[in-house]
C-alpha cells in the first residue's frame, strides 16, 4: 500500500479536527442523546412504578383473601357468571337447577341482567390514592437530575476555563453511558432515583462544555445564532424521539430495551468525540473569564436566565403530571402517555431551527417576549382537553413557543458576555444551564405537590400566568448597553470597526498626518 494512501485517513482526521461543522455535529449528537434519556423515562416511570408497586402488592394479597366457594345445589339469589366468550361478567337473580348448571344451559326463567351503570374501561387504573401520591414521587425523581445539575454546573464552568472544553465533554459522555445502563437494569424506585441523579452530572458536563465550545468556535454573532439553533435542534430532536420511543418500546418490547439502544448510541458518540475532539488535550482559555458571581449581578443576564427558567418550567411540570392525569381522566393506554408529547416535540424542533435564523432579523428580545406569552396561553389550554386529540393544539403551541425562547436566549447569553464582560463563555453557559435546570428542578418537585393539593388544572393556570406576567421583561434585552470599560477596550483594539457603526466619512490613506482630519472635511 503506498504511503500516500495511508495518509488519507489521517489528513481527513486532521481536517475534521479543524472543522467547525464537525464540532457542531459532536455537540448536536451529545445534546440529542442527553435529551432522549431525559424524556424516554417520562412515559415509563409512572406506569412502571404503578405496575411493580401497586399491582404487584395487590396481586400478592388477593390470592390469600380468596377462598373456594363450597358447592351448593342452589345458586344464591344474586350471583355472577363469567363469560369466556366476551370476557364479561353478568349479574343474575333467581335460581338455577343443578341439572341446568351441569348441562351448561340456562333455564327458561333466567332473568335479564340487572340494569346498572356501565363499568369503567378496563384500561382505567385503580388506586387513585396511590396515583395521587405517585405524582409527588415521580416529580421528585424527575427533579433529581436537574437538582444535581444545578449544583454541578458552576464547577463545570470553572473547569472549562482552566482545562478547556474537550475533556469535560468526554467526561460527560462516560457518566451518561453509565447512567443509561443503570436505568436499563434498575427495578426499584431508589435505583431509578440514583440513575436519574447520575444523569444530571453527565448532562452538566456535556451541555456546559458543548455550548461553550460552540460559542468559542463561532465568534460572529449571526453565525453563532445559527449554530445554536442547530445545536438546540439536537436537543429538540432528543425530546421529540424520547417520549414516543420510550412508550412504544416499553409497551411492546420491555423496560430495558430503550435504554440499551441509547447506551449503544452513546458509545458511537464517544468514538466520535475521541476522533474529533482529542479529549486528552488540555487547552485552557488564553484570557481569564468573568467570575460567575459577577455575571449573576448583571441584570440583563438575569432577565435572559429567567426567561429560560420559566418557559421550560411549564413543560417540566407537564412531564410527571400529564401522564398520571391522562391515566386518571382519559384512561389512556401506555403508548399514548408518550405520544401526548409528540406535538410539542415536533413543534419545538421546527421552532428552534426556524427562529435560529429569524430571531436575529426580527429581534431576539421580541421573539422571546412573544414566545413566553404563547407558552402561558398554551398551558392555560391544556386542562381543557378531554382526550389525547385535545392535547395536540396546546402541546404544539407550547413546543413552538419554547423553541422561540431557547433559540433566542442562548445566543443572547453569548452576546451579553461579548458586550459587557470578557469573551469567555464557560461561566455564562453554566448560568444558562442552571436556569434551564432550575425550571426542571422546581417544576416537577413542586408540580406533584400542587396537583395533589389543588388539582392539575390549577397547576397549569399558575405556571401559565407566571409566563405571561414575565414576558414583558424581555423588552429590557432590546438594546442592552455595553460596559464603559468594554467600550474603551473595543475602541483601543479595533477603532475602525467602532467608527464604521457611527460615521460614514470617506476613507483616508495611511499613514495619517496631523492635517488629515482637515483634508477629510474639505473633501466632503
Amino acid at each position: 500500500m503506498p504511503p500516500a494512501a495511508k495518509r488519507v485517513p489521517w489528513r481527513w482526521l486532521v481536517a475534521g479536527r479543524a472543522s467547525r461543522r464537525l464540532v457542531l455535529v459532536v455537540v448536536f449528537v451529545a445534546l440529542l442523546l442527553d435529551n432522549m434519556l431525559l424524556t424516554v423515562v417520562v412515559p415509563i416511570v409512572p406506569t412502571f412504578l404503578y405496575t411493580t408497586e401497586y399491582e404487584g402488592t395487590n396481586s400478592s394479597v388477593a390470592p390469600a383473601q380468596t377462598e373456594p366457594a363450597p358447592p351448593a345445589l342452589k345458586a344464591p339469589p344474586f350471583s355472577s357468571m363469567f363469560s369466556y366468550f366476551d370476557n364479561s361478567t353478568v349479574t343474575v337473580s333467581g335460581s338455577m337447577s343443578t341439572m341446568d348448571l351441569a348441562n351448561g344451559t340456562e333455564s327458561s326463567h333466567l332473568p335479564q341482567p340487572l340494569a346498572s351503570s356501565p363499568p369503567l374501561p378496563s384500561s382505567c387504573p385503580e388506586g387513585k390514592e396511590f396515583l395521587a401520591k405517585e405524582n409527588i414521587r415521580v416529580g421528585l425523581l424527575f427533579a433529581s437530575k436537574a437538582l444535581v445539575q444545578l449544583v454541578i454546573n458552576p464547577s463545570v464552568g470553572l473547569l472549562t476555563n482552566r482545562i478547556g472544553y474537550h475533556i469535560p465533554m468526554f467526561i460527560g459522555f462516560i457518566i451518561m453511558f453509565l447512567s443509561t445502563v443503570m436505568f436499563a437494569f434498575s427495578g426499584t424506585y431508589t435505583l431509578l432515583f440514583i440513575a436519574r441523579a447520575l444523569q444530571g452530572i453527565g448532562s452538566s458536563f456535556s451541555s456546559v462544555a458543548g455550548l461553550g465550545m460552540l460559542a468559542s468556535v463561532y465568534t460572529d454573532d449571526f453565525e453563532r445564532g445559527n449554530a445554536m439553533g442547530i445545536a438546540l435542534g439536537g436537543l429538540a430532536l432528543g425530546v421529540l424521539i424520547g417520549a414516543p420511543f420510550g412508550s412504544v418500546m416499553y409497551a411492546f418490547v420491555g423496560k430495558s430495551s430503550p435504554f440499551l439502544v441509547l447506551a449503544f448510541l452513546a458509545l458511537l458518540d464517544g468514538a466520535l468525540q475521541l476522533c474529533i475532539l482529542q479529549p486528552s488535550k488540555i487547552s485552557p482559555e488564553s484570557t481569564k473569564g468573568t467570575p460567575v458571581f459577577t455575571l449573576l449581578r448583571d441584570p440583563y443576564i438575569l432577565v435572559a436566565a429567567g426567561a429560560l427558567c420559566f418557559s421550560n418550567m411549564g413543560v417540566a411540570m407537564l412531564e410527571p403530571t400529564l401522564p398520571i392525569w391522562m391515566m386518571q381522566t382519559m384512561c389512556s393506554p401506555k403508548w399514548q402517555l408518550g405520544m401526548a408529547f409528540l406535538p410539542a416535540s415536533i413543534s419545538y424542533l421546527i421552532g428552534t431551527n426556524l427562529f435560529g435564523i429569524l430571531a436575529n432579523k426580527m429581534g431576539r428580545w421580541l421573539c422571546s417576549l412573544i414566545g413566553m406569552a404563547v407558552v402561558g396561553i398554551s398551558l392555560l389550554c391544556v386542562p381543557l382537553a378531554k382526550n389525547i386529540y385535545g392535547l395536540i393544539g396546546p402541546n404544539s403551541g407550547l413546543g413552538f413557543a419554547i423553541g422561540m425562547v431557547d433559540s433566542s436566549m442562548m445566543p443572547i447569553m453569548g452576546y451579553l458576555v461579548d458586550l459587557r464582560h470578557t469573551s469567555v463563555y464557560g461561566n455564562v453557559y453554566a448560568i444558562a444551564d442552571v436556569a434551564f435546570c432550575m425550571g426542571f428542578a422546581i417544576g416537577p418537585s413542586t408540580g406533584g405537590a400542587i396537583v395533589r393539593a389543588i388539582g392539575f388544572p390549577w397547576l397549569m393556570i399558575i405556571i401559565g400566568v407566571i409566563n405571561i406576567a414575565y414576558a414583558p421583561l424581555c423588552w429590557y434585552l432590546r438594546n442592552p448597553p455595553a460596559k464603559e470599560e468594554k467600550i474603551a477596550i473595543l475602541s483601543q483594539e479595533c477603532p475602525m470597526q467602532t467608527k464604521s457603526y457611527t460615521t460614514q466619512k470617506t476613507l483616508r490613506d495611511f499613514p495619517l498626518t496631523d492635517d488629515s482630519d482637515v483634508e477629510a472635511e474639505n473633501a466632503e
